[in-house]
């Protein structure tokens, strides 16, 4: 258990002080402390607390205007106990019969040349839908089909994991809407990881906390929900961008690309192969 370190109250007369001495605090997520304002010391009227990654901190005393607020990095072990409960090892999932490995079927063929990919799709024979096999740590533990013939949904889930598709073997998440995106960014520089949609669960997040850099490429028309994104995502990441895309990643814009690339060299010194 870590210890809150004391604060003396002498000498401490503005906000930039106030501001130090928060920053010098070690406080537990979900844990809030009480004790004298280091502004106007009152007694036991400051409390301060950690709340899923942002610190609050507020003297309760009317005459004392002293409050405020700031981001703090979250441990996995601090998401674990926010979420009640243990990390689980991968379970292995099983494909439906209905859905069998690719080979050569015409829709599947016609899609994975639409977008150049380059194979390891599934095909779902009973809705007609490109299934992308989710592997985490070498297990198969979901999997996501997208419509070939624009049946709803468009994209559907046939496990229950929640655990996002991802792509490469980089060391920069960058997250985007949908598999076909992951897979054109993912890389030996980029793990391309597609949440489908554009808001993070708490399993996206507690996934993208073993990251200490990532990107959020939303499709251009969801530009409001990546700026969001960008900041609960920095909860549990440290160094987060936001990409202003002219297109959907997976149509591979030169632009887009060009984008990206000069982000990952901001970050540390990286470029995207494609």
């Amino acid at each position: 258990m870590r210890v809150l370190r004391m604060l003396s109250t002498q000498g401490v007369n503005t906000m930039h002080n106030i501001y130090n001495i928060i920053s010098d605090i070690d406080i537990l997520n979900n844990e809030t402390k009480r004790m004298n304002c280091p502004e106007c010391g009152g007694y036991k009227t400051f409390t301060i607390s950690n709340n899923m990654g942002r610190l609050l901190w507020n003297c309760y005393k009317a005459s004392c205007s002293i409050s405020g607020s700031k981001p703090v990095h979250l441990s996995v072990e601090d998401i674990k106990r926010t979420l009640h409960k243990e990390e689980k090892k991968a379970e292995h999932f099983v494909m439906p019969e209905y859905v069998v490995p690719y080979k050569g079927q015409p829709d599947i063929t016609r899609f994975m040349e639409r977008f150049d990919l380059m194979g390891g799709l599934h095909h779902d024979v009973k809705d007609n839908r490109a299934v992308f096999p989710i592997v985490h740590d070498g297990i198969t533990v979901d999997a996501i089909g997208r419509s070939l013939r624009n049946s709803l949904p468009k994209w559907k889930r046939y496990g229950n994991s929640g655990l996002p598709f991802t792509s490469g073997c980089g060391k920069v998440a960058v997250v985007v809407e949908d598999c076909v995106s992951a897979v054109v960014v993912g890389s030996d520089v980029y793990v391309g990881v597609a949440v489908l949609g554009t808001s993070l669960s708490d399993i996206h997040k507690r996934y993208l906390s073993q990251f200490s850099a990532a990107i959020v490429a939303l499709d251009p028309d969801a530009l409001p929900k990546a700026t969001e994104m960008c900041k609960d995502l920095r909860s549990v990441v440290d160094t987060v961008k936001v990409l202003r895309l002219t297109d959907d990643l997976k149509y591979k814009h030169p632009n887009d690309i060009e984008k990206l690339t000069a982000i990952g060299e901001e970050i540390n010194g990286t470029s995207i192969n494609t």
